[in-house]
């Protein structure tokens, strides 16, 4: 599948990051100047990608992905077009709010 890179689902989702993700500093994060480890960055969501002031993600350029090629991993396997059970219920939010 590809990425027909609308945007909605980075409009729509707020993204956790991955123990290492989070610490390898390479991602923009919620509140991470207030936490000093994983495990207390994942109690106070300091480990969710950062987001603009209307609650899009940090990435998000346009409609497209700024980051697409080094995408946290929660992201990669998301396609608007996904047949995979666990995506259906966001990919019906997103067809709402197009």
């Amino acid at each position: 599948m590809k990425c027909n890179q609308c945007g909605e689902c980075c409009k729509l989702f707020v993204i956790n990051l991955s123990k290492e993700e989070y610490n390898s500093k390479s991602y923009k994060t919620m509140f991470d100047e207030f936490v000093e480890d994983f495990e207390e960055a994942e109690m106070v969501g300091a480990n969710l990608l950062e987001q603009k002031e209307d609650g899009s993600c940090i990435y998000l350029k346009d409609t497209t992905c700024s980051i697409h090629d080094r995408r946290p991993a929660v992201c990669k396997p998301f396609f608007c077009n996904s047949k995979e059970p666990r995506f259906q219920e966001m990919i019906a939010i997103i067809e709402e709010n197009k």
